[in-house]
């Protein structure tokens, strides 16, 4: 029978956000399923939107064995600390070299990883079951649409294959496409020819999302590119928060030779470059936005959406910015926003029971610039322990832990509170405090683009506010040091130069 060894660990790293990811926030996993062992991984990793519960149910219709190592991954913030690191990695590479001889191995990753003591976290992890497995057995993995992909990455790996959409809702699919190129490899018993392009423009993430032009387009022609010459190509668009070398988006292509790879994925670098104009776009100021979406609600009959991007927790923000709520108060919108992440506040909230008026210094805990806790008195309109399913098609049905949560009221705005941090990309995201979406006249979601999966279909019109938070909606605003030579820090934008050295560096 055919062995393959899998594993998972996932982090998308801003490294100008504030927190760090710890050993036990991958325990927790925040979005992310809780962190499981050995047999334990196959059992979580059932028909859920997750690249790992993609490859095992295509790896299983081939009749291969799966030894499970670990799978783990946490809600995106600053620096993975070296303690989670190593250990998780440790974990994971002893447990493919105690599986014995195995014929091939998958992994889970997400390709924007950064650590206190590594720039590129899945070049290190490919790197070490590189050197655990030899050069004949083949490696393939998963990696997300924003993954900084560099050229050690490819160097490790027999194949890596992004997502094609954002909101992602194809992570499962990505790991049935590993599986079916394992499977390719395995039968031919060859290596394929590989093809790496970094595209020369970081590209702000609010206009990544593949619902519409030019990525739609894009991905459209990187579909029909594919063939048996060509088994499989990707674009990944990149995490532009990430200070190191390989920040950025990329193209690479596996091709029979490697003039197959090479017109692949040169024929996508061109169409990525030829749209950078499109990929510069505006975005609204808090009070701009909210009082446009209040003109816009009075003849709409579905709920405007506003993503409040610059404090997106899929992109290292903390998801206690205040920047919103205070626009809407300020205004006298109808509405409700979400996810607050502030357990002091939850559990003042809980104390005070339902009903209760409790004044609270709700979030702005994290020292972001331009923010501060809200000092404000709220009415507590229902309360929860945390603990419920997300549907949608981007969470695709995981049991989600909050933590000790509530729906707070001041004026006619609701507010969700919550112990722990994670997108909000899922109408149940309010429901599970009481609060109806589809009721609202105006919702503000901690998101920039994965609750359009979701959102989408219920909205009347969807906006783009920049509030004070952690990930920036224009890369060039934020202060690199190490990014490599000449790439542009925004489309259309300057190139970058490396700093010069103080009188005191060195």
């Amino acid at each position: 029978m055919t062995r393959i060894a899998v594993g998972g660990f996932l982090h998308e790293t801003n490294t100008f956000a504030p927190a760090k990811a710890t050993y036990d926030d991958f325990v927790h996993g925040g979005g992310w399923p809780a962190m499981t062992h050995g047999a334990g991984v196959l059992k979580v990793m059932r028909r859920i939107n997750a690249g790992l519960a993609g490859f095992a149910e295509t790896a299983e219709a081939h009749g291969w064995e799966l030894v499970p190592t670990v799978a783990a991954g946490a809600t995106p913030s600053a620096h993975v600390t070296k303690d989670a690191f190593e250990r998780i990695v440790t974990e994971m590479v002893d447990g493919i070299a105690a599986a014995g001889p195995v014929d091939g191995v998958y992994l889970d990753l997400h390709g924007a990883m950064v650590t206190e003591h590594l720039d590129d976290g899945e070049a290190e992890i490919l790197a070490r079951v590189r050197k655990t497995i030899g050069h004949d057995v083949p490696l393939v993995a998963s990696l997300d649409l924003h993954a900084n992909v560099s050229p050690e990455m490819i160097a490790h790996a027999d194949a890596l294959i992004a997502y094609r959409t954002y909101p992602h809702v194809d992570m499962a699919d990505t790991g049935r496409a590993c599986a079916r190129h394992l499977a390719l490899l395995l039968k031919s018993g060859q290596r394929l020819a590989k093809a790496f392009r970094q595209v020369p423009f970081l590209i702000p993430i609010s206009w990544q999302c593949t619902n519409d032009q030019p990525a739609r387009g894009i991905y459209q022609k990187l579909a029909a590119l594919e063939s048996e010459a060509v088994p499989t190509l990707s674009f990944a668009f990149g995490f532009p928060a990430a200070d190191f070398r390989d920040c950025g988006p990329s193209v690479f292509a596996y091709g029979r030779t490697q003039a197959d790879a090479d017109a692949a994925a040169d024929r996508i670098l061109a169409l990525v470059e030829g749209h950078e104009d499109d990929f510069d776009g505006g975005i609204y100021s808090p009070d701009d936005g909210i009082r446009y979406a209040m003109e816009l609600a009075r003849s709409a009959t579905k709920p405007i959406v506003i993503a409040d991007t610059q404090d997106n927790p899929g992109a290292g923000g903390t998801s206690d910015t205040t920047g919103m709520l205070r626009a809407l108060v300020r205004n006298r919108a109808s509405g409700a926003t979400g996810v607050i992440c502030d357990p002091q506040s939850a559990r003042a909230a809980h104390a005070a029971g339902a009903g209760a008026t409790v004044t609270l210094d709700l979030g702005g805990k994290s020292g972001i610039p331009g923010d501060a806790p809200y000092r404000e008195s709220f009415v507590v309109e229902q309360l929860s322990d945390g603990k419920f399913l997300a549907p949608g098609p981007f969470y695709g049905g995981r049991d989600m832990d909050m933590g000790l949560s509530a729906c707070l009221r001041i004026g006619d705005i609701r507010v969700v509170v919550a112990s722990y941090k994670a997108q909000l990309a899922d109408q149940a995201m309010y429901r599970y405090v009481g609060i109806e979406p589809t009721a609202q006249k105006i919702l503000v979601n901690k998101s920039s683009v994965h609750f359009r999966a979701d959102f989408e279909p219920i909205a009347e019109k969807l906006l783009i506010c920049a509030a004070p938070g952690a990930m920036p909606a224009d890369p060039a605003t934020l202060p690199w040091k190490h990014l490599r030579p000449g790439i542009r820090i925004k489309p259309n934008g300057a190139a970058f130069t490396p700093p010069s050295p103080s009188r005191t560096d060195g």
